[in-house]
């Protein structure tokens, strides 16, 4: 498939998810200026996120396939600005406004003198079918956290939950609706929510208020919640699950990973402790003493990330995929893929077909065809990277620790060239071995394309955490650059301070040197020792 094809298509799916009803469009076009609303008039608006207003530039329409119009030849004005400000009318604390009984948000950018100077006026959508793909999950009864990046529909599909819980299944379905995304403004909520009732949140430091207040006067049996983001909103949801109330809500975070690693928000999942284990059971577990443990039952049962429009990553047990991020394991949850055309779903985890409303749930060829796990021995190339693009690709592979129950070999090129050890070990061990140019991701997609190349013939892949390339590639820079000096002057050295999955990898990268390394110091200067080799003679 060509990429222009592929754009084609993107852009079908598009118009086919993000249809604005016509009753609602004319009223956000009613807030701008007479010029802009007529330019926009001339264009299919199919598609459009927001329109964005900034005082000194030219208006613009963006939209979800990456378009942008611009509006108008001569930059926006005070004047502009200020006849929407007056069309919406009083802007909240946090800096909100919206049109009574619509989805519609416009936001506004203010200067040092809190002048309003910028205008984001966002297009709202309700629409129905969105929770199809996931309609099992919410009929469970089990509380349920949606994640993933801004603008992929996270809200959309907690104002459809609210509809069908309410409508379909007859339950008792509370809104805490803090910036009136959910229901829009005004006093009477959207009829996308259906028969769900809606709490209004005065100031956005009170949610975890009205949360609890929610539970104790209205008896709801579902409470639903977007953007929970404090300490304050994580102890009142944990409250709320432990009442029996089934809570489905957002939290900030594309990635179950990203929550683990937030200690705002981590309690959401579980929260994790330290832990000192004794010799022993150190010694069986093949760990170190001091481990990370998940401290309490995760407030939500089942956790979502949503990837974008159509796939989402399932985690059907959020205590046992977080135990397993915290071992250092590889996570494999539930991909759902929805099919627009057809209304089927495509399980990647599944071997049976199981049905599910008027939605029929079919496998992969994937998975009617299982092909045989791979053993991955990295080299030097990054193990927590590689194990995110084999979980992200959904390629049966995994990551191994020793090269004697490998079935491959990634090694990184620069530790692989003409008379390196792992090329002696490849040949002794009869192992087919894959060069890795570097430890950032289109280097290691390019590796495993070469070991499966029936699997990613179409290579499209999504940045996985791109921004943390350059740290880890920093931090293994360190190492080496530790190793020499320790093995010059035979003295202990420290590292810079790093996160818990870094120094891991610098663990790693400092035993393929056959040296000794401690984990030393308080979150968050928590730092490697890298020990000299012991002298001829030392015991």
């Amino acid at each position: 498939m060509t990429k222009e094809e592929k754009l084609n298509l993107k852009n079908e799916e598009i118009q086919e998810i993000d249809h604005v009803p016509a009753q609602d469009l004319p009223l956000m076009l009613d807030v701008l200026p007479d010029k802009l609303r007529t330019s926009l008039e001339k264009h299919n608006l199919a598609g459009l996120i927001e329109i964005v207003m900034d005082f000194g530039r030219l208006p613009e329409a963006r939209f979800f396939n990456g378009k942008r119009i611009e509006l108008e030849h001569e930059p926006v004005t005070l004047g502009d600005i200020n006849y929407a400000v007056n069309r919406v009318g009083d802007f909240t604390s946090d800096n909100r406004a919206g049109i009574a009984r619509t989805l519609h948000r416009i936001s506004c950018i203010r200067n040092r003198r809190g002048e309003i100077v910028g205008l984001t006026c966002r297009v709202g959508r309700s629409i129905t079918g969105t929770i199809d793909i996931i309609r099992d999950f919410v009929e469970s009864k089990k509380s349920i956290l949606l994640l993933g990046p801004p603008g992929v529909g996270k809200t959309t599909k907690l104002r459809e939950m609210a509809r069908f819980l309410a409508e379909d299944l007859n339950r008792r379905v509370i809104v805490i609706d803090t910036s009136n995304e959910i229901a829009g403004d005004g006093n009477i909520p959207h009829h996308g929510i259906g028969r769900a009732r809606r709490m209004q949140v005065g100031r956005p430091e009170l949610q975890h208020a009205v949360m609890i207040e929610a539970v104790e006067n209205h008896t709801p049996e579902v409470i639903i919640i977007d953007e929970i983001g404090t300490e304050l909103e994580a102890q009142a949801a944990r409250t709320i699950a432990e009442r029996g109330v089934q809570l489905i809500g957002t939290a900030h975070g594309n990635a179950l990973e990203n929550l683990l690693k937030n200690p705002t928000l981590s309690d959401l999942i579980g929260g994790i402790q330290t832990v000192t284990l004794g010799d022993e059971e150190a010694k069986r577990r093949g760990t170190q003493k001091t481990i990370l443990e998940r401290a309490n039952e995760p407030t939500f049962q089942i956790a979502i990330e949503i990837l974008d429009h159509q796939r989402l990553a399932i985690h059907k047990e959020v205590a046992v995929a977080v135990d397993n991020l915290l071992r250092g394991k590889a996570l494999f949850p539930e991909i759902r893929k929805l099919d627009l055309k057809t209304g089927k779903v495509e399980i990647l985890t599944k071997k049976e077909t199981i049905s599910q409303g008027q939605v029929s749930f079919s496998t992969t060829e994937m998975a009617e065809h299982p092909v045989e796990t791979i053993k991955i021995y990295p080299y030097a190339v990054s193990r927590g990277q590689l194990e995110r693009v084999i979980r992200n690709l959904q390629l049966p592979g995994m990551v191994c620790r020793t090269i004697d129950e490998a079935g491959v070999i990634f090694a990184l090129k620069n530790y692989a060239k003409v008379g390196a050890k792992i090329l002696e070990l490849a040949k002794k061990h009869k192992i087919p071995l894959y060069i890795v140019k570097n430890n950032t991701i289109d280097g290691i997609q390019n590796a495993l394309k070469e070991l499966f190349p029936d699997l990613i013939s179409d290579f499209i892949i999504e940045e996985i955490e791109k921004k943390k390339v350059d740290d880890v590639q920093n931090a293994l820079e360190e190492v080496r650059g530790a190793i020499s000096m320790v093995m010059d002057t035979e003295k202990s050295i420290d590292l810079s301070p790093r996160n818990a999955e870094i120094r891991k990898l610098q663990h790693e990268l400092v035993e393929e040197y056959k040296l000794d390394s401690l984990s030393i110091g308080q979150e968050p200067k928590r730092r490697i020792r890298i020990f000299p080799p012991p002298k001829p003679g030392d015991k």
